[in-house]
């Protein structure tokens, strides 16, 4: 079964979904945690109090020394934390060693599938290709999805696919069919994920024949 995480820094947003019985995990980043306006400490803390499940947490280095650095400290923090690290020769470095002491890491800014099986290769838990960023520039980022489903499928990489930069409810949709393990998306994709015109007309039809009957 696809796993659903959300890709937010809102603990309201957090909260919501969780509340669904639908959140398998969240995934985030400076960006994200900056749109907040609160201590990025603060915001962890909640988060890791809110979910049960892997929360990406991203370094903010671009060394591989103070990568490996980083992400030690981050894993501390929780049980549940997963390194993000970035898409580079650097990122690749810190990689081996991180995920040789035990550390998952989540590697992030993947865009092909040549850097996925680098990362995984690497030790990585998790790549994250971003199709909409693909989309963006004139790619077919699902294309990126099934070559790097299929290439993983042929080896005993213990590494999964999270599908990243999601823009619309149609790329969870085609994600699944090509068999990714896990799809993270906004707030405002899980909420049009679980709407449908056709379904208000229903309820309200219902609703306003229940009105009828004698009570």
């Amino acid at each position: 079964m696809v796993q659903i995480f959300l890709d937010t820094a809102n603990i309201d947003e957090i909260r919501e979904a969780a509340s669904w019985g639908v959140l398998d995990g969240v995934t985030t980043n400076p960006t994200l945690v900056a749109k907040t306006g609160r201590k990025w400490a603060d915001v962890v803390q909640d988060i890791l109090a809110l979910v049960d499940g892997p929360i990406s947490l991203e370094v903010t280095s671009t060394q591989a020394d103070e990568m490996i650095k980083e992400g030690r400290k981050l894993a501390k923090l929780h049980k549940n934390v997963v390194v993000k690290i970035q898409m580079t020769t650097e990122g690749l470095k810190a990689i081996k060693v991180l995920s040789k002491e035990g550390i998952r890491v989540n590697t992030t800014l993947v865009f092909s599938a040549n850097q996925a099986i680098l990362a995984a290769k690497a030790g990585a838990k998790y790549v994250s290709p971003f199709i909409g960023r693909l989309d963006d520039q004139g790619q077919e980022g699902m294309q990126v999805i099934r070559e790097i489903v299929t290439i993983f499928g042929n080896y005993d990489w213990d590494c999964e696919v999270l599908v990243a930069s999601v823009r619309h409810p149609l790329h969870v949709i085609e994600a699944a069919k090509l068999g990714a393990d896990i799809v993270t998306v906004p707030f405002d994709v899980l909420k049009k994920m679980a709407g449908h015109t056709l379904t208000d007309v229903g309820l309200k039809r219902f609703l306003d024949d229940w009105q009828k009957v004698p009570k």
